[in-house]
């Protein structure tokens, strides 16, 4: 009987791929589950809410008191603060509301006659907090429609202390966990690095509960010591953000075990979960993964957060190795270098697909603040890269054919990487205050209303959108007891002084009970000269005038 060919034993080669197959498979697989579940996440928020409209109408005059008012968004989201300021500049907070979808209605006390301000504060879906105020009045305006104001500014040391918080964690998240899978995954046998790795993990696990303190802070809009009340971390705890903190911990407290005494397997896999972990914090909050649609910006930010935390996590162990560059340091230099070139790749594709949904519009990256912030990230990335191809096609080669001149000029490049990184992490801080270009339009795009009267009459005038171009007016005339007035003809009037601009006339034509202008342009933004011109008969015109404010 014959038997077939003994069957020759592995070779090492192939003992070497089957070990490197079963590093990675973990990795895979928690990768496979995340993306997963991020895909199929429900989300339905349009990056960062947008104020649209209010009833009663901001500056709307009307003739009975409300008993509710209505503030629709761009988007869900959950009021913080309601505090209504009356004529007599006394404030009551407002505690009976009901969200509906994008809109908050809310129920107000017996309101005097003249003008009442509502000043709110909400938290949208990526976890920001956006406040403003509203104003109206019943009757009649108030003699000064400015008392009661609310100004929605944030003192300047919150708001370094936010930015300072955030900065920290991020340092802890990418250069941390980064640097704890590197060295637990490529570089096993190695421990170059791994003090200044375990000093971010603490640097990043202070700074998260500080920076989820400071979201209750932003968003009650309070003073530092709010730090001391009990309901802005009640506040903060019911914000998405919060999610992203305590995966953030949880991710540093993995890539702490990573760099353990434990066995292989378990630090490798303890390295695993920092790095995806630190994808899905940062998927889980922010303006980028809240936006639209989500099954498209939650898993890019995912893969940009990871690809960014395997590069920029390897720069800290790499210095460190090639101080004394040992056979396992040169063996960890040449996994990363084989393996960059991808994540690159991942990285790049990741931040452009998130970058066309956030501006939108070319002319927005150096017309906001938002864009502003992105190209000087975009300027120290293209540095950071430039650093990355002189290692790359300069050093590595000869570095791993032993050259020690060429293993301390990588490590200085190194080291001028991480300086251009911690630049890099503490330009991305300041995106919190920085309104995406997406959201400025929707904002941009709602009516502007204005309320002019007389003694004998008044006219309520609304513009879509409510910022400068291609323009739609619609005037509602009205008697002084707020019946609707049968007007012979209507004229409105735009001028803007302070320009140079000559008025603008155009007559109205009456349609379903408004007097509408369908097509007007208006060419720049800021405050106008508004007035409304009505003849009531071939004997008597009534003109009121006011201002109003479009937005760019």
């Amino acid at each position: 009987m014959m038997t077939g060919d003994p069957v020759a034993p592995p070779i090492p080669a192939c003992r070497t791929a089957r070990r490197r197959l079963a590093a990675v498979r973990p990795l895979a697989f928690l990768a496979v589950a995340v993306l997963s579940w991020l895909v199929a996440a429900p989300g339905h928020a349009l990056a960062h809410a947008a104020f649209i409209s209010s009833r009663p109408a901001d500056g709307a005059v009307v003739a009975a008191a409300p008993s509710e008012m209505l503030l629709t968004f761009s988007e869900p989201v959950s009021p913080l603060v309601l505090r209504l300021i009356l004529p007599d500049g006394s404030a009551t907070d407002l505690t009976v509301f009901d969200t509906r979808d994008a809109a908050v209605s809310i129920s107000l006390p017996d309101l005097p006659h003249g003008t009442s301000v509502l000043s709110w504060r909400v938290v949208s879906t990526d976890g920001h907090p956006v406040g403003g105020s509203v104003s109206f009045s019943v009757g009649r305006p108030s003699a000064d429609r400015s008392a009661g104001a609310v100004a929605d500014t944030m003192p300047a040391f919150v708001r370094a202390a936010i930015w300072a918080a955030r900065t920290v964690l991020y340092l802890g998240l990418f250069l941390g966990t980064g640097g704890a899978f590197f060295l637990a995954v490529m570089a096993p046998d190695s421990s170059g690095g791994v003090h200044w790795i375990r000093a971010f993990h603490f640097a990043g696990l202070a700074a998260a509960p500080l920076a989820l303190g400071l979201q209750g802070v932003d968003a009650l809009g309070v003073e530092l010591a709010g730090l001391f009340d009990g309901r802005t971390w009640s506040v903060a705890a019911g914000t998405s953000y919060a999610l992203t903190v305590v995966v953030a911990v949880v991710a540093l407290a993995a890539g702490t075990l990573a760099t353990g005494m434990g066995e292989a397997p378990a630090r490798r896999l303890a390295g695993v979960a920092a790095l995806l972990c630190t994808g899905l914090a940062l998927a889980l909050s922010g303006h980028a993964s809240a936006a639209a649609p989500q099954w498209l910006t939650r898993p890019a930010v995912f893969l940009h957060a990871v690809s960014a935390a395997f590069w920029l996590g390897a720069l800290v162990p790499l210095a460190a190795l090639m101080r004394a560059p040992d056979h396992a340091a040169l063996a960890a230099l040449a996994r990363f270098s084989r393996a960059i070139a991808a994540l690159l790749a991942a990285l790049a594709a990741a931040g452009i697909v998130l970058a066309v949904i956030q501006v939108i519009e070319p002319q927005a990256l150096g017309g906001t603040r938002y864009g502003q912030v992105l190209l000087a990230k975009l300027g120290l990335v293209v540095v950071l890269l430039a650093l990355a191809a002189l290692n790359r096609w300069r050093f590595t080669a000869p570095a791993l054919a032993g050259d020690a001149a060429a293993a301390r000029g990588l490590r200085r490049s190194v080291r001028a990487e991480l300086v251009v990184v911690a630049a890099i992490l503490s330009v991305v801080a300041l995106w919190r205050f920085t309104p995406p270009p997406r959201a400025l339009i929707a904002e941009a795009a709602t009516p502007v209303s204005v309320h002019l009267h007389t003694a004998r009459a008044m006219a309520d005038l609304s513009v879509t959108p409510g910022r400068a171009g291609r323009v739609a007016v619609a005037i509602y005339p009205m008697d002084a007891d707020f019946s609707p007035m049968e007007a012979k003809e209507v004229t409105l009037v735009l001028a803007k002084a302070d320009a140079g601009i000559e008025p603008l006339r155009r007559a109205a034509v009456k349609v379903d009970g408004a007097w509408r202008i369908d097509e007007m342009q208006v060419p720049l933004a800021g405050v106008w000269q508004v007035r409304v011109d009505i003849l009531i008969s071939d004997f008597e015109i009534e003109k009121m005038s006011g201002e109003m404010i479009l937005k760019p």
